[in-house]
């Protein structure tokens, strides 16, 4: 009888699992170290593990290879869009009425003739719902359906966004960022920060290249009051895009040659420097990737399609945000925000408590109608439509019935979002609201499945997982599922 067989010895290091900044814990290295004196593991293995861990599946089927985001922050009033309901009460279905689409059967709102005419290549889910609280930003990025004690803050504790997922799974540092945030930071024209975005427990490295902008008004438009938005105009513009007077390409590679060497020392022992590390490395691939300025630049666009975007600072956003999709950003969320603390303009977003027909028919639904169908026209157009997932979707949705100030108020039961371009099958229609929109009546979908649906289209698998600060790997969809019914 042959002896049974010994197992070799495993050398096991204890340590802190805080992170490094490559991504791996200090463990793991100390374990890398380790077995690299037994012959069994060095650090590169480790490292090359570590990459295959994170690759992307070549054989997942993959449609989309890159997103753009639009997010409506407010809570958009969607069944005064895409769900109405022509037979409520009047106090329910409010003042606007259906109208046909492209896609036969599927009716939308008179104030969206130009989205109407994209409805083919457009899939409406009217049952997302979630119970995480009004405001709460978070599910709708991230899946993770939680309610949060402060909706004005994000935390490094909270999982990462699915932009920020992409950054993380990227294989090679390039010349421009996975993940584009436009035209500000969630929340900054409230000098608040809103969760979501942000990529969490994985750590700053993995954030969103955030843009910044200078919101302004017309000069002849009178000041905005609630309920009385005006036109918000602007560009998106790169944080500290332009080389200080005098230097130069070539001494700013020196001046960072020299930094890393000061730094390399302290910042595997320091982790509060992989957030530096990590932006600084996006400062200095802005600052020499023509690719990403270039993008910017609307001067080099058509005077005639920029009109077509809307010249808004959404649809600005919106247009910069294909030209970074083209130029090879994975996913760019161009976001409709609030600047009503810093500059007192755009009060309302699509927080529609007053006035809500007034705000959507004569500023709100025509600005959207216009950079939702010039997108979807300019990706076609360059043959971009078929490879690149827009989705419309905002944190929750509104009051079925229509408060006494002509407004909706908050309301987290039953909203639509839409999904159009790759991936999606033009004029599906999955889930059902009630008879007033209030509550799902068919096939519930909850942000995870939302979440899950793009991953999908992206060929990444919604059950992957990352690890949290402790080690524990955490699915990126939280166990979401995508939704088939909206699938090609």
């Amino acid at each position: 009888m042959m002896p049974a067989r010994k197992e070799p010895a495993m050398l096991t290091m204890l340590g802190s699992p805080r992170r490094c900044c490559d991504g791996l814990t200090r463990r793991e290295t100390l374990q890398a170290g380790a077995l690299a004196m037994l012959g069994g593991l060095n650090l590169p293995t480790l490292l090359r593990a570590e990459e295959r861990r994170r690759a992307i599946d070549p054989d997942r089927p993959r449609k989309a290879k890159s997103v753009i985001l639009l997010y409506l922050l407010g809570g958009a009033p969607t069944q005064d869009m895409f769900d109405m309901k022509p037979a409520a009460p009047v106090e329910v279905r409010g003042e606007f009425k259906p109208i046909a689409t492209s896609a036969p059967g599927v009716q939308i709102c008179e104030h969206l003739p130009r989205m109407a005419k994209w409805m083919h290549r457009t899939a409406i889910v009217r049952s997302v719902n979630h119970k995480a609280g009004c405001h709460n930003t978070l599910p709708s990025f991230t899946g993770y359906e939680v309610v949060v004690p402060d909706n004005t803050t994000t935390k490094d504790t909270y999982p990462p966004s699915m932009g920020s997922v992409c950054e993380y799974l990227r294989r090679k540092q390039a010349d421009l960022p996975a993940y584009v945030y436009l035209p500000c930071y969630l929340g900054w024209g409230q000098a608040i920060r809103r969760a979501g975005p942000y990529a969490g427990f994985l750590g700053h490295r993995y954030d969103p290249l955030f843009t910044e902008c200078t919101p302004y008004l017309d000069k002849d438009a009178p000041k905005e009051t609630p309920g009385h938005p005006q036109v918000c105009r602007g560009l998106p513009r790169l944080p500290d895009s332009k080389l200080g007077e005098g230097i130069t390409i070539d001494r700013l590679n020196s001046r960072r040659s020299l930094l890393q060497q000061f730094d390399e020392q302290h910042r595997i022992a320091e982790s509060q420097l992989d957030h530096f590390d990590r932006v600084q490395q996006k400062a200095f691939d802005v600052l020499t990737s023509p690719k990403v300025k270039a993008a910017f630049d609307l001067d080099r666009e058509e005077t005639r399609l920029i009109d077509r975007y809307g010249r808004t600072l959404f649809g600005n956003s919106v247009l910069i945000g294909r030209r970074l999709v083209e130029a090879g950003v994975q996913f760019v969320t161009a976001t409709w925000d609030i600047y009503w603390d810093r500059f007192s303009l755009q009060y309302d977003g699509w927080d529609t408590h007053t006035r809500n027909f007034a705000v959507l028919r004569d500023y709100n639904l025509p600005y959207f109608d216009l950079a939702y169908s010039a997108l979807l026209e300019d990706l076609n157009n360059r043959g971009l439509l078929d490879e690149t997932l827009v989705v419309v979707l905002s944190e929750m949705g509104r009051t079925p019935k229509v408060n006494g100030n002509a407004g909706r108020d908050h309301w987290t039961f039953c909203y639509s979002i839409a999904m159009a371009g790759a991936g999606i099958k033009g004029g599906a229609i999955c889930g059902a609201s009630d008879s007033h929109a209030a509550y799902v009546k068919d096939r519930p979908v909850s942000t995870a499945d939302v979440c899950a649906t793009i991953y999908e289209c992206l060929g990444i698998d919604p059950e992957m997982t990352v690890p949290d600060h402790s080690g524990k790997p955490v699915p990126i969809a939280h166990g979401g599922e995508p939704i088939r019914e909206i699938l090609a």
